[in-house]
């Protein structure tokens, strides 16, 4: 049985769950999300527990369970607190700016770099080098973290370019000039 998948999901007092055929929805502080349950899967609301079972015992439907019980998760989380995610730009004259919906980068290119943000996802933006997206959808917080540090990711030799906060870029040795000797 899968280990994930049968431990139930524990839904917070602020959190708000409906459950309609195989479409859970779930309201909170943060907002509204929904989800489409995996076809073998079935789920069950008890006062502040969902519990997800599955049909069989074949492989597919353990790791639909534990798939689908992750999810849930992820949904209830997500309405309950939201997510977050923090990028740096490093580099001489690397910034960014937010103008209404739409996240302007320079990242040294010829052009500035245009990124409509979507709306579900809140981006603040902090002494030009700091950016903060938030939103209730784990997924589309992570992609869109992930689109951004796309346009320029880290380099090796200088370091410049978007990562992660915290994360830990392995530098290269550059080349060394070497002297010419007869």
């Amino acid at each position: 049985m899968s280990r994930i998948g049968k431990s139930p999901v524990v839904v917070p007092a602020n959190v708000k769950v409906a459950l309609d055929g195989s479409r859970l929805k779930a309201e909170g502080p943060k907002g509204k999300l929904g989800l489409n349950l995996p076809p073998r899967i079935s789920a069950k609301v008890d006062k502040n527990l969902i519990v997800l079972s599955r049909d069989a015992e074949d492989r597919e439907a353990r790791s639909l369970h534990g798939l689908a019980r992750s999810l849930v998760k992820n949904v209830v989380d997500g309405v309950a607190n939201g997510y977050t995610k923090k990028l740096e730009i490093h580099g001489v004259g690397f910034k960014a700016n937010l103008q209404g919906k739409k996240l302007v980068l320079n990242l040294g290119k010829s052009h500035p770099i245009d990124y409509p943000v979507p709306a579900e996802i809140k981006v603040t933006v902090t002494e030009n080098t700091q950016l903060t997206i938030e939103g209730v959808d784990k997924q589309l917080v992570g992609a869109v973290a992930a689109d951004i540090r796309r346009y320029y990711p880290p380099e090796p030799y200088k370091g410049k370019g978007v990562r992660f906060a915290g994360e830990n870029i392995r530098r290269k040795e550059g080349k060394t000039a070497q002297s010419k000797s007869a």
